[in-house]
């Protein structure tokens, strides 16, 4: 019996449905955790002025991005590079939670285990250096091909998009999950394109959206975007969860 997207959408919004406070909470978790850790790691608030004085911003304010780094000083540029690098280790750190927590707590509810969200994430540390080094190159990977040419970007994103559930459910090493997936998806680009260009474009519009959407709080801002940006990822994870399971079984 051949695989519908229709029967893997049911199936997803059926457990989002049942399990939507835990995916909530789980969600709102993450995003907490990682902005926490972001503001952890950044420079301080000092640094941070002397980074965005205004004689440097008229003066950069047409130049292009490469352009504006060019002329920084090396104590700007060395700010610059420690903020972002806080900003995509919090971001790791987050999305491994958050797989490991989700996934966790789909097997468990599979085999009729009620779980908190807490003991999801506790149970999933076993994982957590598997999901790290998944993480990492594929996002790495996936980045560098959206830098370069946008297409190779996306195409790896569908590729490597099964290697969490993989990695989890089959106790695998990254290198050989991205293998797997890879062939996975060439196999049933049909039912992984449509889901991941959706996640794609559903990311690149909270990215908009949280270039022009302000409250009281820019930290409860950047709490709720991310949640929201999270709750996409658990719906893309889930649909992925169930497709793997209807290819094991075929």
């Amino acid at each position: 019996m051949p695989i519908r997207a229709r029967t893997l959408c049911n199936d997803m919004l059926n457990f989002a449905r049942n399990q939507f406070t835990n995916i909530l909470l789980l969600a709102l978790l993450t995003a907490l955790i990682s902005i926490v850790l972001s503001h952890v790691l950044s420079p301080g608030s000092e640094q941070l002025i002397t980074l965005s004085d205004g004689r440097h911003i008229d003066d950069t304010a047409n130049m292009s991005f490469q352009q504006r780094i060019q002329h920084m000083s090396m104590e700007q540029q060395r700010i610059l590079l420690k903020a972002s690098a806080a900003n995509s280790l919090a971001g790791l750190i987050g999305d491994v939670l958050l797989v490991g927590g989700l996934l966790t707590m789909i097997r468990q509810v599979s085999n009729r285990h009620s779980i908190s969200v807490l003991r999801a994430i506790c149970l999933s540390a076993p994982l957590f250096p598997r999901l790290l080094l998944l993480i990492f190159f594929t996002t790495l990977l996936v980045q560098l091909g959206l830098l370069l040419i946008v297409i190779p970007g996306i195409m790896l994103a569908i590729a490597f998009s099964l290697s969490p559930i993989i990695v989890t459910n089959d106790n695998l090493s990254a290198i050989k999950s991205m293998r797997l997936s890879a062939s996975l998806a060439l196999a049933n680009l049909r039912l992984l394109a449509p889901a991941v260009l959706v996640w794609l474009l559903a990311k690149s519009a909270i990215l908009l959206l949280a270039t022009r959407f302000a409250l009281v709080s820019p930290f409860v801002t950047a709490i709720l975007l991310n949640g929201l940006s999270n709750l996409i990822t658990i719906l893309l994870l889930i649909y992925l969860y169930r497709l793997y399971m209807f290819l094991r079984q075929a």
